[in-house]
């Protein structure tokens, strides 16, 4: 028995008596899944969270997994990861949300105006009441994920000019260190090695392992690459892999290796896959090969052959010189053969001989002007001898001795000159100083205010007051009586 849910909302059906067929996409639930509510016998209120509660219940039942097809718009990325997005056609629209661990699984980037395929499971949003599709998987419709994405970073890196012609760098001559970034299980670092010992025994081959699929193995060989471009003397470096389909090739179509690639100090050869397999790392490599055993081929030449071309080389310069050499003497001799230059031998002859004659008095006036500054060089080396500069500073230090002994005894005496006239000056002042006669019993007397020396008893009257100034002190005196003799 189907319940009333069963059936299409219609704003103009009744949903008791319409009897429209079911969605073709979500699967038919039995009675079971779903129980018939019962008609109640009373009137039954719900709140808004009840009835949103049990509508989400029959839509999270009924459409476990659909897909949806339609057009992306209001599409974004959230701090927390999490993508919220509208998928529509041209009646319709239904709001979307995809949560971060499906979204870091994708391998294109969604934008609006992209169409679309989607598989999730239909929900209601109950703070807004709105249904949901909540997205477990999305695809471009029509086109696949990894295509898009390989287009989306191509265009991306081509912009930025990682794919220009100007930026790639020649392969070195001769290598002598190779740097190899490939897994140990595959065959194409046995390719490799084969290639390289038999073409050039005597390189140097540095192997950084690294996984080549698989999730992580993007980041496994941008630190690779990044750690082989630091081994001192590394000249080339070869990355790549055997053959496999596109998702075992994906790990080369990252953006991550891309820019390592880019990033490498030393130029690169991209190995990947066999010669209809191309990937993004094929675009920015330095060269690319189509096959790891070609990639050994093209870092390397035959030892043989540049052996060989070194052989060519040589020959072919000793046949110009000998060629150009036999031109040289022909003209010679036709020069020899002009009546202008008969007895040119002979005239030659005598310029040599003049020449030895200039060479053997230049030699002689050489030697002359050598031995007169010799002996120049002898007089004035022993004129220096005889001047003996130590003696004259013993001479110099004795004179200076003699003089400072001179001078010490003439400041000895002058100071005691100077001393004893000092001291004469000094008993002369203490004998004529007046503290020495009042020392001797004698005083001065003052007036009140120490003014005026009194010398005349006339000069004062009875009752005045007088200071009269001892060897040792001074005294306040009254003047009771005055005589005058």
């Amino acid at each position: 028995m189907n319940s009333q849910f069963d059936l299409l909302f219609e704003d103009d059906a009744d949903p008791l008596t319409t009897t429209a067929p079911v969605v073709a996409e979500a699967p038919a639930i039995s009675s079971a899944t779903v129980p018939a509510p019962e008609m109640p016998s009373a009137r039954r209120i719900l709140t808004v969270s009840e009835l949103t509660g049990q509508i989400r219940a029959l839509l999270e039942n009924r459409y476990v997994e659909v897909w949806v097809e339609g057009e992306l718009s209001n599409s974004r990325v959230w701090t927390t990861g999490h993508m919220y997005f509208t998928l529509k056609d041209g009646g319709a629209q239904l709001k979307g949300v995809m949560f971060r661990s499906a979204v870091r699984a994708l391998r294109f980037e969604p934008r609006d105006g992209l169409r679309v395929v989607a598989r999730g499971r239909v929900s209601v949003y109950d703070p807004k009441g709105e249904y949901q599709i909540v997205c477990e998987h999305l695809e471009p419709e029509g086109l696949g994920a990894l295509q898009l994405a390989f287009d989306q970073l191509k265009q991306r890196l081509s912009a930025e000019g990682l794919f220009d012609a100007d930026r790639k760098r020649p392969l070195p001559a001769l290598p002598r260190k190779i740097g190899v970034v490939t897994s140990l299980d595959g065959a194409a670092v046995r390719d490799i090695i084969h290639v390289l010992r038999r073409r050039y025994p005597n390189a140097h081959i540095i192997l950084r392992p690294t996984r080549v699929q698989g999730d992580g193995a993007a980041q496994e060989i941008a630190r690779a690459l990044a750690a082989i471009g630091q081994v001192p003397g590394v000249d080339v470096v070869i990355v790549g892999r055997g053959g496999g389909s596109i998702e075992d090739l994906w790990a080369f179509n990252e953006e991550v290796v891309a820019r390592a690639i880019a990033g490498c100090p030393v130029p690169t050869i991209s190995a990947v896959g066999h010669e209809t397999d191309v990937t993004i790392a094929d675009f920015v490599a330095d060269l690319r090969a189509p096959t790891p055993s070609a990639a050994a081929e093209m870092v390397v030449a035959r030892k043989d052959d540049v052996g060989a071309r070194i052989d060519r080389l040589a020959q072919r310069a000793s046949t110009s010189l000998d060629a150009r050499l036999r031109r040289h003497e022909s003209r010679l001799q036709a020069v020899l053969a002009r009546p202008g230059y008969a007895g040119v031998q002979g005239r030659v002859a005598m310029r040599g001989r003049h020449a030895a004659e200039l060479t053997h008095q230049l030699r002689q006036g050489l030697r002359a002007r050598v031995a007169t500054c010799e002996r120049a060089y002898q007089a004035l080396r022993l004129g220096l001898e005889t001047f003996d500069l130590r003696r004259r500073l013993g001479g110099v230090r004795t004179r200076l001795i003699e003089a400072d002994g001179r001078l010490a005894g003439a400041s000895a005496h002058a100071r005691h000159r100077a001393d004893s006239r000092l001291r004469s000056a000094a008993a002369r002042l203490h004998a004529l100083s007046p503290l020495a006669v009042l020392g001797r019993g004698y005083a001065v007397c003052w007036n009140a205010d120490r003014t005026v020396v009194i010398r005349d008893s006339a000069a004062v009257a009875t009752g005045d007051r007088l200071r009269v100034t001892l060897a040792q002190g001074e005294l306040d005196c009254d003047v009771i009586n005055r005589s005058h003799d």
